[in-house]
């Protein structure tokens, strides 16, 4: 029986009432952190996960989202007129809050195999990407130079510049 329950055809419904020593576990498709799409078992395992446990992080940190996830799916010109970003993010203390808001989202509605990460855009990353990109938000009085460390062009990544060690330590440990 599925955690919905519901059956599949051909699965062992008596195996829950047999015991097993796996008894209380559930097991779940590891997500592929790229994107936020389930990936096949084959590829990447099954993280058994107890069921009265909530599943590990994917990222361990918001610095680590922003990092790896979402500086590289969010992709957008930054010219410091129409949108303003931060590749040092971690100095303004209204986009931490709005970034480890939308990694914590992302966290839990990673796990929604059917409409998570719609929801997730929809919701979550296009409200506060959008007051944090915009000329009045938070990045308002970042500079803006020739060096093009606060810009980017149309498709490249969001500008980044890593935080002081320790600033954001790893949650999964």
């Amino acid at each position: 029986m599925s955690p919905w329950g519901d059956d599949y055809p051909g699965q062992d419904t008596d195996a829950d009432a047999q015991g097993s020593e796996d008894a209380g576990v559930e097991e779940r498709d590891v997500e592929d952190g790229d994107h936020g799409r389930p990936v096949d078992a084959s590829q990447a395992g099954v993280v058994a996960v107890a069921a009265d446990r909530p599943p590990p992080l994917y990222y361990g940190s918001v610095d680590e989202f922003v990092r790896l996830y979402l500086r590289l799916v969010y992709r957008r010109r930054i010219d410091g007129t129409h949108r303003r970003w931060a590749a040092r993010w971690w100095e303004h203390e209204e986009a931490i809050i709005r970034l480890e808001a939308l990694w914590r989202a992302w966290e839990h509605l990673r796990l929604d195999p059917a409409t998570g990460m719609s929801v997730w855009w929809r919701d979550h990353a296009d409200h506060h990407m959008r007051v944090l990109m915009d000329p009045d938000g938070p990045f308002a009085d970042i500079d803006v130079d020739e060096t093009g460390h606060n810009t980017s062009r149309r498709g490249d990544p969001l500008p980044y510049e890593a935080p002081p060690p320790g600033l954001f330590r790893d949650e999964r440990r």
